[in-house]
C-alpha cells in the first residue's frame, strides 16, 4: 500500500515540476537533468518510508509475545534447578492473568476428625425419597492438600455449605468458598455455586468470584473422586482449578 501511493505521488510531483520549468523556457537537456535528480531523491524517500514500516511492525511482533508472558507479581519466587513444580503458578496475559490450582478435598463426614456438620437431615424412612438421601443440608469446613494423603501439605480450607438436590440420583448442590493460607495466595479464595453429580467420573464447576489475588475471578473446576468410603461417605476428591483474574 505504501508502495503505491509512493509511485502515485512521485508521478504527480514530476508532472508537477514538468509543467513548471516548461513555463520559465528552461532547455530541454537541463529539464531531463533536474527531473532525473528529483526521481532519484523522492525514491530515496519511498525506499526509506518502506524500510521504517517494516521496523515498526517487525518490532510491533517482537515486544507483543515479551509483554504477554512476563511475569506480573514481582513477590513469586524463582523456582531453584531441581525443585518440584509448585501446586499453583500464575502466568500473565496482559492486563488479565490466569492461574492453575491443583489439591486435593478431603470431606470428612464419620470420624474423629469430622470436618463436616449435618445441619438438616434427609427425608424421613418411608417418604419417597430414601434411597437419595434427598433434603439433607451439611456444613463443611474441608481442608486442602497438595496430595491425596490428608497428612500432606496443607494450602487452605473449602468452607460452606452443600445439599442433596435431586430427588432421583446422587447429586449435590454446592455453594463454597475455597480459602488458601500458602505462600503468595494465603488469605486469597474463590468460590463456586454448583451442581455436583457426585456419581460422575468428572464433574466441571463454575467459578462465580474470588478476592485477593483471585479478585474478579471467573472460571472453572474440574473434580474427579480419588477415595470413596462408601459407608461412611469420607471421600477425597481432586481438584484442577483454571483461573482467569486481575
Amino acid at each position: 500500500m505504501i508502495y503505491h501511493k509512493s509511485k502515485k505521488f512521485l508521478s504527480s510531483h514530476i508532472s508537477h515540476i514538468t509543467l513548471a520549468y516548461a513555463e520559465v523556457g528552461i532547455s530541454k537537456q537541463a529539464k531531463h537533468n533536474i527531473l532525473e535528480r528529483e526521481k532519484e531523491r523522492i525514491e530515496g524517500m519511498e525506499n526509506l518510508i518502506i524500510k521504517v514500516a517494516k521496523f515498526v511492525v517487525f518490532t510491533a511482533f517482537m515486544v507483543m509475545p515479551h509483554q504477554m508472558t512476563t511475569k506480573v507479581r514481582a513477590d513469586e519466587p524463582e523456582r531453584e534447578e531441581g525443585e518440584p513444580e509448585p501446586w499453583a503458578k500464575t502466568v500473565g496475559y496482559g492486563k488479565e492473568r490466569t492461574t492453575l490450582l491443583q489439591f486435593y478435598y478431603h470431606d470428612v463426614v464419620v470420624g474423629e476428625n469430622a470436618t463436616v456438620l449435618q445441619v438438616v437431615p434427609p427425608s424421613q424412612p418411608g417418604s419417597t425419597h430414601p434411597f437419595t438421601g434427598f433434603g439433607f443440608i451439611r456444613m463443611s469446613d474441608d481442608p486442602l492438600t497438595v496430595g491425596p494423603d490428608p497428612k500432606s501439605k496443607l494450602v487452605g480450607r473449602a468452607q460452606g455449605l452443600y445439599g442433596r438436590a435431586a430427588q432421583a440420583e446422587y447429586s449435590l448442590i454446592m455453594a463454597l468458598t475455597f480459602a488458601f493460607s500458602d505462600g503468595i495466595y494465603n488469605g486469597s479464595s474463590f468460590s463456586v455455586l454448583t451442581r455436583n453429580a457426585i456419581a460422575e467420573p468428572v464433574r466441571e464447576f463454575p467459578v462465580i468470584g474470588g478476592t485477593g489475588v483471585f479478585r474478579m475471578a471467573r472460571g472453572y473446576v474440574l473434580a474427579r473422586t480419588y477415595f470413596l468410603d462408601v459407608v461412611t461417605r469420607n471421600a477425597i476428591v481432586g481438584y484442577n482449578v483454571t483461573l482467569l483474574h486481575h
